[in-house]
């Protein structure tokens, strides 16, 4: 899975348009290899963008879990500590 998407589902707060949509577009740049398209693609990349934020926000408000909702700041800190072990920083 490419670094730059973050787990969505299961947070309080529960997760936003804004982040769907921005784990949306870090899926298509990864998978077209584009970070930015030329005029002559931008259409396709923004449409792909657009349907997967839509089938991927269906997708996160469809699922059901009897766990706990997890909390962004502590995972937010655990993902720190993972990273600073990785990176050695």
């Amino acid at each position: 899975m490419c670094r730059n998407i973050k787990p969505l589902f299961n947070f309080d707060p529960p997760v936003t348009s804004d982040e769907v949509r921005a784990a949306s577009l870090q899926f298509v740049r990864k998978i077209t290899g584009f970070t930015k398209p030329s005029q002559a693609n931008e259409r396709a990349f923004l449409t792909a963008v657009e349907e997967i934020a839509e089938v991927s926000s269906r997708l996160l408000h469809s699922l059901e879990t009897s766990g706990r909702p997890k909390d962004r700041e502590e995972e937010a800190a655990k993902a720190k500590v993972r990273a600073a072990v990785r990176f050695g920083t």
